[in-house]
């Protein structure tokens, strides 16, 4: 027999309300969910190639956002190498990835990850990785001009932490390492 409480919520004989069952889905959750069935119907539709360029593109636009997030609140027209360091690793822990510089000099940056944002919803989608290349490759293109991020490994591949590398300046190392390149405009 079903019967409404003062909510209007009706329940069934023995089974708890909908509204309390524990259901593992919250904003957080179905937004990340979304992105990874999103990511992967690109992949399967159009292959992974073309599915990272049009994440590229969101990536890019993100990256604009930040950026400009970011000089406004620092009161700074364009961040200098360190700053841009701070603010990659910032961003990313604002959004519950754990990114680190393992080290950095006037050529590149190189940064460690063991937490994705995307969870574990990245697994098999690393199409979503070019959030990571575009929001990076912009800030630092934007603010030092020009960057080429390489991802070394990621998570969505199956490694076990990412490893990402920001070439600041054409090297020898920069020019062999499979990446994106990205300008100032």
């Amino acid at each position: 027999m079903k019967q409404a409480d003062e909510r209007g919520t009706t329940s069934h004989s023995g089974a708890p309300p909908v509204d309390t069952a524990a259901v593992g889905l919250d904003r957080d959750v179905f937004l990340r969910t979304l992105l990874r069935e999103l990511a992967g119907t690109l992949q399967d539709v159009v292959g992974l190639d073309e599915a990272s360029g049009f994440i590229s593109v969101v990536g890019q636009r993100m990256g604009d956002q930040i950026n400009l997030s970011y000089r406004q609140a620092l009161g700074q027209p364009v961040l200098d190498r360190t700053q841009v360091a701070e603010v990659m690793v910032d961003l990313k822990r604002r959004i519950e990835g754990d990114f680190r510089v393992i080290e950095q000099d006037d050529t590149r940056i190189v940064l460690e990850n063991r937490r994705c944002p995307f969870g574990d919803k990245v697994l098999g989608r690393p199409s979503l990785c070019m959030m990571t290349s575009n929001v990076f490759g912009v800030i630092a293109a934007e603010n030092l001009g020009r960057a080429k991020v390489e991802l070394v490994r990621t998570i969505a591949e199956g490694a076990p932490g990412c490893r990402v590398v920001v070439h600041l300046q054409a090297t020898p190392e920069a020019d062999a390492a499979q990446g994106r390149e990205y300008y100032k405009v």
